[in-house]
């Protein structure tokens, strides 16, 4: 912050070299700048810049921020106040010659991807990368086995994969974990590496995670019965058929974020006794207590089976870890649905952490949401 202030009073300062002085100013700065307190300042510069605006996800804030421009130059700042562990995806709009294009911030190497792309990050000051999260030399590695299954519910077959835990035995059975996006938690939320060092720390059990996907994902993810029937009578079967799968529905969890949360609550209450441990991340829980919901068709079937959950709710002899990000659109639904869980399910807990709707607030979650769900030999789960 004080360095910000004297770089602009420097700059106001008659026959002032700006160029050098910015040119220190930058070399010399990691951005965003970010400070010990809850201010983190976002910095553009460039010729012939007429206006930067910061493009986020953090809602409950202007989704369009104008940046301040230094006086006599082509830079501009924006100061913004963070919680000390916030984690905040951004792009810049930079407009030149009356037109706006979108960027990544080119003083900032962090980048957190998806499938459609990547975005800057910005951690606060108190935001740390999980270890976890990173390859482990000494943690060996699980195997993945490709597998297709044929559906009658979709009439087509569909492809999957199981994630073995290394040191599987021949003779052992293991509990499982069926994950909707499952791709995508593999390539954006590295959840391959995070099993192999959860359980190489016997922090979660060694476990068979079968990573599933959907085709007409948006449809099938959305209270869909059809999905529902072909992850308990197709899937789930199928897999317990070709792989050693421990018996009872406490060994038995699904879980998916966004819509992919929604799927496996409804799974689980299409097919009760059927899944014992459900994880639900940032789920797309939309319901109303009065008027229209507002987001569309496709979510008329979700706004009604959350409609019906809240209104009478069964028991679901499940475990259920939510977790929910505090910049989401989804938090008041999030919020909103973890007293019905607590009443309804075997046991409930609720994590919500200052970071939006993507891919590393989920992984961020992985080990809290495991280890309570299926506790390795050390028996220990993380707040």
């Amino acid at each position: 912050m004080q360095r910000l202030l004297e770089l602009i009073a420097q700059l106001e300062r008659r026959g002032a070299d700006r160029r050098a002085l910015l040119e220190t100013f930058v070399k010399d700065t990691t951005f965003p700048l970010v400070t010990d307190d809850h201010a983190v300042f976002f910095f553009w510069d460039g010729e012939a810049t007429e206006a930067v605006f910061l493009q986020h996800w953090v809602f409950g804030l202007p989704s369009r921020i104008e940046l301040r421009r230094i006086p006599h130059t082509d830079a501009f700042y924006l100061p913004l106040d963070l919680p000390k562990r916030a984690r905040v995806e951004y792009k810049f709009e930079v407009v030149k010659h009356g037109h706006g294009r979108w960027s990544a911030d080119p003083r900032n190497g962090r980048r957190a991807y998806d499938p459609f792309g990547s975005n800057s990050v910005c951690p606060a000051s108190s935001y740390q990368e999980p270890e976890w999260t990173v390859t482990d030399p000494s943690a060996r590695g699980g195997t993945m086995v490709s597998g297709q299954v044929h559906s009658k519910a979709f009439r087509e077959d569909r492809d999957f994969q199981v994630y073995v835990p290394y040191g599987a035995r021949a003779g052992k059975e293991y509990p499982l974990v069926i994950v909707h996006d499952g791709a995508d938690f593999q390539n954006f939320a590295q959840m391959r590496t995070c099993l192999d060092n959860l359980i190489h720390r016997h922090e979660v059990a060694p476990m068979l995670v079968a990573f599933t996907n959907g085709v007409r994902r948006n449809v099938e993810y959305a209270a869909n019965p059809r999905q529902a029937d072909y992850l308990a009578t197709e899937l789930l079967p199928h897999l317990r058929r070709e792989f050693p799968v421990l018996e009872g529905p406490e060994f038995h969890g699904i879980m998916g974020a966004s819509f992919g949360a929604v799927s496996s609550l409804h799974a689980a209450v299409k097919h009760p006794g059927t899944w014992g441990r459900l994880l639900l991340q940032s789920g797309s829980f939309a319901f109303t207590d009065i008027g229209d919901h507002e987001r569309g068709a496709l979510w008329d079937p979700i706004v009604k089976f959350v409609n019906e959950f809240r209104a009478n709710p069964p028991k679901l002899d499940a475990r259920v870890y939510q977790s929910c990000g505090t910049f989401e659109s989804l938090i008041y639904y999030n919020r909103s649905l973890f007293p019905v869980f607590q009443k309804s399910a075997e046991a409930a807990r609720f994590t919500e952490v200052p970071d939006g709707h993507n891919w590393i607030n989920w992984r961020d979650r992985l080990r809290e949401g495991l280890t309570w769900l299926f506790p390795g030999p050390l028996w220990m789960y993380y707040e």
